[in-house]
């Protein structure tokens, strides 16, 4: 019979899952608590958090919310970084601190139902965020209209001139 404390860290653990979306595993070995405290705050800024686990109990919460293994990630001293329903926010903010620091290391997660290897975790840094994606098909949507807006335009704007030509010839 597993003790109270391991059975309460497993609902910890899984209500951490249930509110996410999925997660990324860092090795955080060497960061001094400011440095970590200040992680964590960035990490919150982008609807993100960092928790630190036994990794038994995050496997046995994984499996018990049917999400993928992660046993060859979840290795030795790792960090969870849970994040919403934007995956690019905390991946940016951990390749900063990766650059700042040079300390940890994105080991892999779990995105879109997917196990992500370390390299694939890190690509999330380098995509655009939810805002500018948004903001580029604003504009691409803003573009089509104003195109359509212009050559509708030039339907009675070319019929002008013609008229106008016609009359200039017969005054001349």
């Amino acid at each position: 019979m597993p003790a109270q404390s391991k059975i309460d860290l497993l609902e910890k653990v899984s209500a951490s899952i249930e509110a996410s979306t999925g997660l990324y595993v860092v090795d955080y070995r060497g960061l001094t608590v400011k440095e970590t405290q200040e992680l964590r705050r960035a990490l919150k800024d982008a609807g993100a958090e960092m928790k630190v686990y036994k990794n038994n109990i995050v496997k046995i919460a994984l499996e018990k919310h049917e999400m993928p293994a992660i046993d060859d990630i979840l290795v030795g001293t790792c960090a969870c970084i849970f994040f919403g329903d934007d995956p690019v926010a905390p991946a940016k903010v951990l390749k900063e601190s990766m650059k700042k620091y040079n300390k940890m290391e994105v080991l892999g997660g779990i995105a879109d139902n997917a196990v992500l290897s370390s390299e694939e975790a890190k690509a999330y840094a380098e995509l655009p965020s939810r805002e500018q994606l948004l903001a580029q098909i604003a504009g691409l949507i803003n573009g089509f209209a104003r195109d359509i807006a212009v050559c509708i335009n030039e339907v009675p704007a070319g019929l002008a001139r013609a008229i106008n030509a016609v009359n200039d010839q017969k005054a001349a």
